[in-house]
């Protein structure tokens, strides 16, 4: 399973959606993700690829972590991945 998909499938976790209605253009607020489960799928998504994610929920516009859509999430993770080498 590749990252975008290993991704979409966390987030369709947290919206209570199925896998097949998350798009890459998707956002957290169009799939009606509120602050609480974008921190929640965060932290699964640190878990799954065992990765720290500076993202900081009180200041999202502070963060190094592009949470604009599903698309630049599987971005991040990809350079957060490729940083660990």
């Amino acid at each position: 399973m590749n990252i975008a998909s290993q991704v979409i499938e966390i987030i369709s976790e947290q919206a209570l959606l199925k896998p097949e209605e998350i798009t890459l253009d998707s956002s957290p607020a169009d799939l009606g993700i509120d602050s609480l489960g974008l921190v929640e799928a965060i932290f699964a998504i640190e878990e799954r690829f065992d990765i720290s994610v500076p993202f900081n929920a009180n200041a999202p516009q502070d963060s190094d972590f592009d949470i604009s859509s599903v698309a630049t999430i599987v971005q991040g993770i990809q350079a957060l991945i490729a940083k660990q080498g």
